[in-house]
């Protein structure tokens, strides 16, 4: 082994070019370290659903006959710091090249190039291949202008991926129909299956607590159900496609008390780890829609598409034009500090309470709870902004900064 690849735990993209051959002189080293599991603190199913995630992506690798060094948590030579580990490995193997796939947060892309502008030995960084946006494009398209919007972003989206396009104009006669994405569920349609994905984590577990690891929250009987295969994933895509997309958009900013998930595709873990592609869902989805136009609306798959290719890399790029300032705006100067029942939702106002509740137990909201709900209550309450980004990273299974640190500082 000559050459070292690091794959961190939102990497797990087996369709990614480095997988695509062995090579026996390459090795691919992956690490549950305390460096990631302790900046705050998470809810368990965040932690079991990156460990689980990571250690079945590792042993897929070695399947297809990948050399893989894989640091658990509770291993002796896992030194549970990224740049330590690496400089380790480095000498131990006598590893002359390094080699990492850019991270999307900013402090491990600055940890990783400080690690690298001081090392040794050759190294190079490359693309994750997931986005459809490089980190600058949008940087690029706005360049000159004082205001970034979504809709401008979410339109030359369309337009240069040819997306629910008819000769260059949008299928329907206009770009977005989120007007039609408002309406409450009051129980008219029936409600998709739960989730399908099962997986016993109790090995995991007796893990996660014989490192100590602080954490909150709970697996209810030991059964995860994320999907953390790739093989998982796609049935979660399928399921969704053919239960909840005929009623996504209408009901996409419903609340009720009866659903902790509603007609959510619940797919943004999967996304974010990277064991599906955005172009893997988006091509789905369109292709499913295309053979069952009569049933599905294009409300609902035009406010699903959105999401993803507006929304999703809209934040993304925002993210890399503005970060690190971005992350020490407080427009307001807010300075209280969070209240304490978003720990345990006890209190009388009764959004408040259902959408803390549904987040503890199912460390899952969807963006209406988020940010309307929670989120808005801690802009009149004029919480710090540092305070509810940690609370968000820290309850949510799919959270990651790169999300949540432009949803919370302004």
């Amino acid at each position: 082994m000559k050459k070292l690849r690091l794959i961190l735990g939102d990497q797990l993209n087996i369709q990614h070019s480095w997988f695509q051959e062995k090579c026996p002189d390459v090795g691919y080293v992956m690490m549950e370290i305390r460096q990631e599991t302790t900046h705050v603190t998470h809810h368990v199913q965040k932690l079991v659903g990156y460990f689980s995630a990571m250690r079945q992506f590792a042993a897929e690798l070695r399947q297809r006959g990948h050399q893989v060094i894989y640091l658990k948590i509770n291993d002796r030579d896992n030194a549970q710091q990224l740049d330590t580990n690496l400089e380790a490995l480095i000498q131990k193997q006598g590893i002359a090249r390094l080699e990492y796939l850019l991270p999307d947060e900013y402090r491990l892309d600055k940890q990783l190039r400080s690690f690298c502008s001081h090392t040794h030995i050759d190294t190079a960084a490359f693309d994750t291949e997931h986005f459809y946006t490089e980190r600058t494009e949008l940087a690029y398209l706005f360049k000159g202008k004082k205001q970034r919007r979504m809709e401008t972003f979410y339109r030359h989206m369309r337009r240069k991926h040819q997306i629910l396009l008819e000769k260059g104009q949008p299928v329907g006669g206009q770009w977005n129909f989120d007007s039609e994405n408002r309406r409450p569920w009051k129980g008219e349609v029936p409600l998709p299956p739960p989730p399908c994905s099962v997986t016993d984590c109790t090995d995991i577990l007796v893990d996660i607590d014989r490192a100590g690891l602080r954490y909150f929250g709970q697996v209810a009987a030991h059964r995860f159900l994320w999907p953390t295969t790739q093989k998982q994933a796609l049935e979660a895509l399928h399921s969704f496609l053919q239960d909840a997309l005929p009623y996504f958009g209408t009901y996409q900013d419903a609340m009720t008390t009866r659903s902790w998930y509603l007609f959510h595709a619940r797919l943004s873990f999967t996304l974010n780890t990277k064991l599906l592609s955005p172009r893997q869902v988006v091509q789905a989805a369109l292709t499913h829609w295309e053979a069952h136009r009569t049933q599905i609306g294009l409300a609902q798959i035009e406010g699903f598409i959105r999401q993803i290719v507006g929304w999703r890399e809209f934040m993304r790029g925002i993210y890399w034009e503005f970060m690190p300032t971005y992350a020490e705006k407080n427009f307001f100067d807010h300075r209280a500090q969070l209240p304490s029942y978003y720990w345990t939702g006890e209190t009388k106002m009764s959004c408040m309470h259902h959408a803390i509740k549904q987040s503890l137990a199912h460390a899952y909201a969807h963006h209406i709870q988020r940010l309307m709900v929670t989120g808005n209550f801690a802009l009149l309450a004029g919480v710090h902004p540092d305070e509810v980004d940690m609370w968000y990273l820290g309850v949510y299974i799919d959270a990651v900064q790169w999300v949540f640190v432009i949803s919370t500082h302004c």
